[in-house]
């Protein structure tokens, strides 16, 4: 899955997409170097970030979700807003990825349920303008799986399909260092709930405090690594900024394997 983000602010690639044709390009660069799903998002999500309301966030992304739907890309909408997410799915979006796990907006839920797509759905604690929160985990893996496990159950009680639901651990949303170490370490037991499993360690900021590399743009080593450890413990999807890195690295480690 390719990082598309049409947003001003966001941690890595903010400002680099204001133009929709610059979106569209990167889009369809990142499926020539691999990508199977194009991730667009128009809100930042980055600590200490303002959310944004529902007309702006069409505004950047509408035009670019549409660009890529047609030219036949399968594109994956980054929202929490069912008002987006309807706008986007009519304009051909297939996903919808929710930082909330669907609970942010009500009418979200049964609108994913109707229109009988995939979705995304991420541990996050706290919120972005909060600066999130790192809660005290006994155990992270355990904890985050049990509330990614009863979202799943309350959209399967709501009318999604149970082969149409992803669980994502949300790396960096309220995670230590090492908390955000043992989720890519504990795909496998994610994945053992019965979902598939996406991972996104791309360029986060818990790599630039193992690394001491302080530019994000600069950690796509040690977020291919990762991409690759996660695939290899069980993840089923990478969410990342450097596709043709990635891939290469993937396929390599799929040799090994």
């Amino acid at each position: 899955m390719a990082i598309v983000n049409v947003t001003p602010d966001s941690f890595s690639d903010g400002g680099e997409r204001l133009e929709p044709a610059q979106a569209i390009d990167d889009g369809l660069r990142f499926v020539s170097e691999g990508a199977d799903i194009v991730d667009v998002g128009g809100e930042s999500t980055r600590p200490g970030s303002r959310p944004i309301d529902a007309g702006e966030e069409l505004q950047r992304v509408l035009p670019v979700v549409t660009g890529l739907a047609r030219r036949g890309l399968v594109v994956s909408i980054d929202t929490r807003r069912a008002a987006v997410a309807r706008a986007c799915l009519d304009a051909g979006a297939r996903i919808v990825n929710d930082v909330s796990a669907l609970q942010d907006d009500p009418a979200l839920m049964p609108l994913v349920a109707e229109r009988g797509v995939p979705v995304v759905l991420m541990h996050r604690a706290g919120r972005a303008e909060e600066k999130y929160v790192v809660p005290p985990y006994a155990n992270v893996v355990e904890e985050v799986r049990q509330f990614l496990v009863q979202r799943a159950e309350a959209c399967q009680a709501a009318g999604i399909a149970h082969e149409h639901i992803a669980l994502d651990p949300g790396l960096g949303f309220g995670k230590s260092v090492q908390e955000n170490v043992d989720l890519v370490g504990g795909a496998g037991r994610l994945a053992e709930a019965g979902y598939p499993v996406l991972i996104g360690a791309s360029r986060k900021s818990f790599i630039g405090r193992l690394t001491g590399i302080e530019e994000p743009r600069q950690r796509d080593p040690a977020s291919i690594w990762l991409a690759v450890e996660a695939a290899r413990r069980g993840a089923a999807f990478v969410r990342v900024h450097d596709v043709a890195g990635t891939r290469q690295a993937l396929a390599v480690s799929q040799v090994m394997r």
